[in-house]
């Protein structure tokens, strides 16, 4: 069932060790089939690069496993939550990206320093409170603190990242470790300003509306 988007998550997969997202067998993508409305996610514990569409696993949003061999993700739940209470999300990822963990790691949110930021996130990266895995703890928490971001930070935990598709979900998690790696450097030299709310939104709707092809 859904090859497309087995074959599609085994290929994003492979982006998250490549820009030094996770480690080991750490993290984890889904992606809604729109249509069906079945989930495809990461088995639990497969290391990256052995990683293949077979190996997927679909479940619907009851967490019924529909096809598939492996357990999936100990993070599953807390992903259909997601799907369950955000039907304009259809991917996301899960990190513990260096950097950013960095910031979640004291509860501290990312606020916006950076004009990549304004681009990207439309205002300050949040940070949620504390959840344990395994159940839809984590979910909810996401829900409650991500607002308008595509990205948010768990506190002691890691990142978590939405999307209208898995590959935007996946981009939201490579610019939150980029700008969380400068924004970190710059705490060093000092204490950089905050870009006004105005200028935010002038630069997200550029980058919405403008930028590209």
């Amino acid at each position: 069932m859904l090859e497309n988007l087995r074959e599609l998550l085994s290929e994003l997969h492979q982006e998250l060790p490549r820009n030094n997202l996770v480690t080991w067998t750490a993290g984890n993508i889904s992606v809604r089939d729109p249509e069906s409305g079945f989930v495809v996610i990461k088995p639990s514990g497969i290391r990256y690069e052995v990683l293949k569409p077979e190996h997927m696993v679909i479940v619907d949003l009851e967490g019924t496993i529909i096809e598939g061999n492996l357990k999936p993700s100990s993070d599953t739940a807390s992903h259909l939550y997601i799907y369950q209470h955000r039907p304009d999300v259809n991917g996301i990822v899960h990190t513990h990206s260096p950097y950013a963990t960095a910031f979640a790691a004291i509860g501290k949110p990312i606020p916006v320093y950076l004009t990549a930021m304004a681009d990207e996130f439309g205002g300050p990266i949040p940070c949620g409170g504390f959840a344990l895995i395994g159940s839809e703890a984590i979910g909810k928490v996401v829900l409650e603190a991500i607002g308008d971001s595509p990205a948010v930070l768990l506190k002691n935990h890691g990142v978590f990242t939405v999307g209208s598709t898995a590959e935007a979900a996946v981009k939201a998690a490579v610019m939150t470790e980029d700008v969380a790696k400068t924004v970190w450097l710059a705490l060093q030299i000092g204490q950089p300003d905050e870009i006004a709310p105005e200028d935010v939104a002038k630069l997200n709707y550029r980058y919405k509306h403008v930028y590209g092809q």
